[in-house]
């Protein structure tokens, strides 16, 4: 008895209405139980018959205790593997006041500027630092991961190349320098398999050699993954010579001492910023980055942060640029990035905030110092059996074995093993050593007396420094760097500790009222199911770590797949591509891989309806497919018609469907299995955006209705939190004929795939967040995962029915239900000039963020409430909207003119409403509480509305 108690706490803790309150709802909405609801919305011949066979649901005490038990079972080593992953110390500063903290992780994407204000600025820092460390003009504010984000700057050279150079499509070529990290060059295989650039690896040396080839890109390593800091400058001049944009990858740290590729004739810099305080996690998530010059500013993947002004002329940041994402020009777009890596982006600009210019580089002396001297006591004591290849360095040695000495090479791994290092066995010829800001003294002792013990020697000889650097003159670095006044103000923790609370209260988050975007599925984020990216044990562990260091990893990935497999009814599933379009790429090239396999290479037409999510044209155009849109009918639904049409114009060349079930429209396509059919009947495959799984699950299995391949948002529907705009995951399930082609990895070789595919930069995407959603299954279990579906279609549909006298609400069901989201209709109001923008900013003054506008109809809202909100902020959500039409009707009954009103001055700040000057012509007390319960929640905007206009025609992404 007491032990169900507990167990059902959680439930009852996930799932906002309680059990009188989902009556009462449903009671309005004149159905006599849940199951009558979904029977009404759901089509009956698609419904599961059987309860999902998952482990019940644990309580969060039981599950904390669990976790705790399995993070045991991994075996934490030194890590001196490097490969673009290293052993950092997160300040406990940055640890608790952001990873830690709801107020920074609960956040969406910060398309609403005005209430984002304390993220964009974090993110302007981030991309000074970026720029300012690599020498380049212009940053993004993140990418993805440093393999993928290097695959994105070829995409961005390659686009320009072709619309400025106008370069030949499918005869261009890039050059790969033969020293980059082996996960970078297989994502650089994937990216040009599928839009059809050649690639070519060599020593950078050689990049004169091929004339003939119509060269337009250049990839470099700095210092490379050997640790070699290679002379660059003759290549880099005949590649301007040529034409050929150079991009190169780098470490953020060295850059400190080194100097920065923009100052040597890089056009792009990309790399990782993980060494900037992030734990290396098994893989993620980390924050990368691309800088590059003013060139490629309307090319640049991802997003950028610009300043601009308020409507009082105050200094205020936005996303700039919006008219390049991706679901605004779909496959047209320079990238398909939709989720990027907000929060390790902040934590890593929050390190650089902390420890100043002057404490990076003394980070970096330290670092480059332990590693001269590693290599001092190494080759003065046994140097006769070894030898240190690099003539320059800056972390890393590599050692070479003498007479290629198989049984020292054996004696050496033994040993290693048995004292708990790890070091990077190239071949059985040499080894890496890289070393990090963790690395001390006594460590540098430890990895001396393994070599000694292998050797049977034991030489003390004492360091001697005889050149503080191993870096050539000609490339140390002489300019300054972070001189930002905000770069040098918080070294203290008392100060940084303040201006990230200062930050923190310029963002509204979960913590303040529901986030009701549609699409994006904003539940709660669970403290139990959080608490693991904390502990020691998830935290410090090397992504390509030997199998038997990783168990308690393995355990839990071994058992998300296992899930996922039962809840989506699939046999196979990947989970290494990190964000939600990375899932749709990686699902694409699966059915590219297929298509191939069966000699239909002519297979590239994808048909996408205009109801499926956003980022789908994007992602088929990256994967080199052709799109072609199907229409939808007026009640939202796919035109069946219209697709039969297509699919008989294009009936050799199909390669796949991709929708969005139930539809972004919020709506069960009725007659989906007779879709399904007639894309299987012409040999095209069916892929389903997961975007909605939330509206599945328990209920539905897509496998089970006839989808091939699906991906699934860990970020949406399985509690992984959005992060302010990042990180997320974006893992595929497939059907037993797609399983040999899903992707594979260097450092994680499967032979029973049928085609070389890599996705992310590590073996499982974010592996450190996969955590989350093991314990979001764990805890509610197959009656809870099932009472959540229900829930988010029953808060919903009650939305539905208290607007619709209200609001025209644009699609609905057979019987006049909606899925787990809705779409209602602000373009009736437009002949009295209000833009359903307008209503988005005047939802700021009663403390909500608006839902999604625009999309997928421009005009419109789409609302999604979640299965997490209760009744009470429901109804709040409701009187807000009926409150808004009130204002609106005001307006059309000429209280107040079309320029002058509340809806078109929103949101008000503070500054505002306090000021002297009150120049409106309806009272203060109206703009700033417009219902009694505002005065107790209020949230106040830190600026009146942005001018967006201002702040792309004047582009400035960095501090001013």
């Amino acid at each position: 008895m007491n032990e169900d108690f507990f167990i059902k706490k959680f439930y009852s803790r996930h799932i906002g209405p309680s059990c009188e309150e989902i009556h009462e709802m449903l009671k309005i909405l004149k159905y006599k139980s849940i199951k009558d609801l979904i029977n009404h919305t759901i089509p009956k011949e698609i419904r599961l018959k059987k309860r999902l066979n998952l482990p019940n649901a644990i309580s969060e005490y039981q599950y904390l205790n669990h976790i705790y038990r399995i993070s045991k079972k991994n075996r934490i080593y030194r890590s001196y593997i490097g490969l673009g992953y290293k052993n950092t110390i997160t300040p406990a500063v940055i640890q608790r006041n952001i990873l830690e903290n709801p107020n920074w992780y609960t956040p969406y994407t910060p398309y609403q500027s005005e209430i984002s204000q304390g993220r964009l600025e974090a993110l302007i820092n981030f991309q000074t630092m970026v720029s300012d460390i690599t020498g380049m003009k212009i940053s993004n504010a993140s990418m993805l991961d440093e393999g993928t984000a290097i695959a994105d700057a070829m995409l961005m050279i390659y686009k320009e190349s072709l619309k400025i150079k106008k370069i030949q499509k499918n005869f261009s070529y890039f050059f790969v320098s033969d020293e980059v990290f082996p996960q970078t060059f297989s994502i650089l295989k994937t990216r040009c398999y599928g839009l059809g650039i050649k690639l070519i690896k060599d020593f950078h040396g050689n990049l004169n050699k091929y004339k003939k080839e119509k060269i337009f890109g250049l990839l470099l390593s700095y210092p490379s993954p050997s640790g070699e800091i290679y002379d660059y400058r003759e290549t880099v001049k005949y590649a301007k010579k040529k034409n050929i944009s150079v991009i190169v990858s780098s470490d953020l740290l060295s850059l400190t001492l080194l100097k920065p590729p923009g100052e040597w004739g890089a056009d792009v810099v990309v790399g990782s910023s993980q060494s900037f305080g992030i734990p290396m996690g098994y893989g993620g998530p980390h924050a990368a980055f691309l800088s590059t010059c003013e060139r490629y500013k309307r090319f640049l993947p991802g997003r950028i942060i610009g300043e601009s002004i308020d409507k009082k002329n105050k200094k205020a940041f936005r996303m700039a640029l919006q008219t390049r994402e991706q679901h605004i020009k779909r496959e047209k777009a320079t990238s398909n990035i939709c989720t990027s890596q907000v929060l390790p982006a902040i934590m890593a600009s929050m390190y650089a905030l902390y420890h100043g210019p002057n404490g990076l580089k003394i980070i970096a002396e330290n670092i480059h110092k332990n590693t001269k001297k590693l290599e001092f006591l190494l080759m003065n004591t046994i140097g006769d059996n070894i030898h240190q290849m690099n003539t320059f360095y800056f972390d890393t040695l590599r050692i070479k074995i003498k007479n290629s000495n198989f049984f020292f090479l054996k004696k050496l791994k033994k040993i290693s093993e048995r004292r708990k290092i790890n070091f990077r066995y190239v071949d059985k010829n040499y080894l890496t050593i890289t070393l990090d800001e963790t690395t001390y003294e006594k460590d540098i002792n430890h990895i001396v007396s393994i070599f000694h013990q292998v050797s049977k020697k034991n030489i003390k000889k004492k360091f001697i420094e005889k050149k503080k650097y191993r870096i050539p003159n000609f490339l140390k670095r002489t300019s300054n760097f972070l001189v930002h006044p905000i770069f040098h103000k918080f070294h203290s923790e008392n100060e940084l500790m303040r201006y990230i609370k200062r930050l923190e209260k310029k963002d509204l988050s979960l913590t303040h009222s529901m986030i009701p975007l549609g699409s994006c599925t904003m539940k709660l984020n669970s403290s139990a199911e959080l608490l693991s990216l904390s502990q020691y044990e998830w935290r410090n562990i090397h992504p390509f770590s030997p199998k038997n260091q990783t168990k308690g990893y393995q355990f839990i990935i071994k058992n998300l797949e296992k899930y996922l497999k039962e809840i989506t009814g699939f046999s196979g599933v990947s989970l290494q591509p990190n964000s939600g379009a990375q899932g749709e790429y990686a699902g694409l090239m699966v059915i590219k891989s297929y298509h191939e396999s069966l000699h239909e290479y002519k297979r590239n037409i994808a048909l996408i309806p205009t109801s499926s999510h956003g980022t789908n044209p994007a992602s088929a155009s990256i994967a080199g497919m052709k799109v072609v849109l199907i229409f939808t009918k007026k009640d939202g639904s796919i035109d069946q018609n219209d697709l039969l049409k297509k699919v008989k114009e294009n009936k050799n060349l199909i390669s796949v469907l991709m929708i969005t079930y139930p539809s972004t429209h919020g709506v069960y396509e009725s007659n989906i299995k007779d879709i399904i059919d007639l894309i299987h009947e012409y040999g095209g495959l069916v892929y389903m955006d997961g975007a909605n799984m939330n509206a599945q699950i328990g209920l539905i299995k897509p496998a089970e209705i006839g989808i091939d391949i699906c991906h699934i948002n860990l970020h949406k529907t399985f509690a992984i939190p959005h992060g302010g705009g990042g990180p997320g995951m974006g893992p595929i399930c497939v059907a037993p004929h797609l399983k040999p082609f899903l992707p594979n990895h260097p450092f994680q070789k499967n032979s029973n795939q049928k085609k070389e595919l890599t996705i992310s930069s590590s073996p499982y995407g974010s592996s450190l967040i996969l955590t989350i959603s093991y314990a979001y299954i764990r805890m509610l279990g197959p009656d809870g995962l099932k009472k959540c579906t229900e829930i988010s279609i029953l808060n919903a549909n009650y939305i539905k029915n208290k607007l619709k006298n209200y609001y025209k609400i644009l699609y609905v069901g057979n019987n006049n239900t909606v899925a787990h989201e809705l779409i209602i209709d602000c373009r009736v109001f437009k002949n009295i000039e209000i833009e359903v923008i307008d209503i988005a900013k005047r939802m700021m003054d009663y403390g909500f963020h608006a839902p999604t506008i625009s999309f997928p109809v421009e005009g419109c809202m789409m609302i999604e409430p979640t299965e997490s909100e209760s009744k009470e902020e429901l109804d709040r959500f409701i009187e807000t909207l009926i409150k808004i039409r009130e204002e609106i009707n005001e307006i059309e009954k000429g209280f107040f003119t079309k320029k002058e009103n509340v809806l078109k001055n929103a949101p008000h700040s503070l500054d505002i409403l306090t000021g002297n000057n009150w120049i409106y012509p309806y009272t203060r007390e109206k703009a700033a509480y417009p219902l009694n319960w505002v005065k107790e929640r209020k949230f106040w905007p830190s600026i009146d509305r942005i001018d967006d206009g201002y702040g792309d025609r004047n582009l400035i992404c960095r501090c001013t």
